[in-house]
């Protein structure tokens, strides 16, 4: 099966759809009623977090290992079977990377990659994939400064896409999928463009 077209996956974001393979390989497109996004401007990181942020406990680091972080999150979790992150979604979305779209947040431990995010920036939205964590609390530092990029960039909305245990810790709420559309409407609009380079430590 060839892999996804960037066309297609730039095409289907913006129109408020996103691909997922299943355990042969086939693509379906989704779009979720109501979906699920994180509000940007309240997220505020957990206090048990704050320790292990004030301590820097994580080197944090941009797009320095963009296909390693989406092979971390294709990995097994607990009983979970099987994983929606194909090798044809990992081409795509590595060469989405390639032309600045796809972006990557990677927590690092003695040089050692131990858990990280990524997901794909269009205008004034970014849309959230996935995450995983080898370390306890390295996911969640990297989506705390994954807040960070998108406050000090001016973006406007971050999408979850599904409501589950692991966004809701982030603050991730549900909106019907009408008003979902309509915010993506106006956020395309805006121009933003996504920089680590704002996170004066990098």
């Amino acid at each position: 099966m060839s892999a996804l077209s960037t066309d297609d996956i730039l095409n289907g974001y913006i129109n408020g759809i996103f691909p997922m393979a299943e355990a042969d390989g086939s693509i379906y497109w989704y779009s979720p009623n109501p979906r699920a996004i994180i509000p940007i401007d309240t997220y505020k990181p957990a206090k048990s977090l704050r320790p292990v942020l004030n301590k820097n406990y994580f080197q944090i680091r941009i797009d320095t290992n963009f296909e390693a972080v989406m092979r971390g999150c294709s990995g097994p979790r607990g009983e979970e079977q099987g994983t929606w992150i194909s090798e044809n979604i990992i081409s795509s979305y590595t060469a989405l990377h390639r032309l600045g779209y796809a972006h990557s947040i990677e927590s690092y431990l003695d040089d050692r990659l131990v858990g990280g995010l990524y997901g794909v920036a269009i205008s004034g939205v970014f849309f959230g994939e996935s995450m995983f964590t080898i370390e306890s609390n390295a996911s969640k530092v990297a989506f705390h400064y994954l807040i960070q990029i998108l406050r000090l960039n001016r973006f406007v909305l971050l999408d979850t896409q599904f409501i589950n245990d692991n966004v809701r810790r982030y603050g991730a709420i549900e909106i019907p999928r009408g008003e979902y559309l309509d915010l993506l409407e106006k956020a395309l609009k805006m121009k933003r463009r996504f920089d680590g380079k704002v996170l004066n430590f990098l």
